[in-house]
């Protein structure tokens, strides 16, 4: 295929009968060092990936070649690689992009609609568990191919087509996802350990007691999360406290003081220090320029 072919598709009143529509199909295969994503696409679907973006739609997004990663309001931002299936929800929302050093190929499709939703509804794909493990698939590969063959065509009747590949890809996905294990025990254990971090962002946590209580042996749990996460327990942990300390100095007017106490450090001096080593500058100085970037 090209580096990248697509096709948004205009849906009529009578298409919409139907319940379930297909919105868009594409293709795009992103080289070491290429901006992401690429600019051809309509502003409803162009994102920065640092912002993120919401969209009225389901999407399935493949991953046939090449690592990334993705994020949610259900995940921190996950390492994904070739042979991961990533689903978003409408109204959710989601980021992801490839890795710089490595590129990836990416195929997918996007639809909705109200039978559609109700069907969904029904199976084990569920917010929580966005990321599956599909694996190197050629038979999902090439109903993605011919889903936007089909769609470049534009004949009458094309909507119906779609829908039926939409549809096989739906069975094809639960049917993959099903003989793997619908839930990843491994990856819900690393989102357990994520979510703790997040509700304890305001203390010191205990790496250890984490795995312990999640029933894993330090050493294994720190080289599998660092395996999902890209960082070990520790750093990440870390990296979600000065987020939140960028958030609070962009968003709030508390004081640095105030702030470093609410995270939960020893002190004002230490904070500093650690914020600089992170960010690059003092928590004062990028409060004053994100405030000027906005100006």
């Amino acid at each position: 295929m090209k580096n990248i072919e697509f096709k948004y598709l205009e849906v009529s009143e009578s298409d919409t009968d139907f319940g379930l529509w297909v919105n868009t199909v594409g293709f795009q295969s992103i080289e070491p060092g290429m901006n992401y994503p690429l600019t051809e696409h309509p502003s409803g679907y162009y994102f920065n990936p640092e912002k993120g973006r919401v969209l009225d739609e389901f999407q399935f997004i493949f991953i046939s070649k090449g690592e990334g990663v993705f994020s949610s309001y259900h995940y921190n931002e996950m390492k994904v690689n070739q042979g991961k299936l990533l689903m978003v929800f409408p109204g959710q929302w989601h980021s992801y992009r490839p890795d710089k050093t490595k590129g990836w190929d990416e195929y997918y499709i996007g639809f909705g609609g109200p039978t559609i939703a109700e069907l969904i509804a029904k199976t084990p794909l569920v917010q929580e568990n966005q990321i599956l493990d599909i694996g190197l698939n050629e038979e999902l590969e090439s109903l993605f191919i011919r889903a936007i063959e089909e769609a470049q065509k534009d004949k009458q009747a094309t909507q119906q087509y779609l829908i039926g590949i939409a549809m096989h890809i739906i069975g094809l996905v639960l049917s993959a996802n099903f003989n793997k294990g619908v839930k990843d025990e491994l990856e819900q254990k690393i989102q357990s350990a994520i979510s703790i971090m997040k509700k304890n962002i305001s203390n010191e946590i205990d790496i250890l007691q984490i795995a312990s209580d999640l029933n894993m042996s330090y050493s294994y749990f720190r080289k599998e999360f660092k395996k999902k996460t890209g960082t070990s327990p520790n750093q990440y942990f870390q990296e979600l406290k000065m987020k939140s300390a960028k958030d609070l100095l962009y968003s709030s007017q508390l004081a640095i003081k105030e702030i470093c106490f609410q995270l939960g450090y020893s002190s004002p001096e230490y904070f500093t220090n650690l914020f600089k080593k992170h960010v690059g500058m003092t928590p004062g100085e990028y409060r004053e320029f994100s405030q000027c970037k906005d100006k």
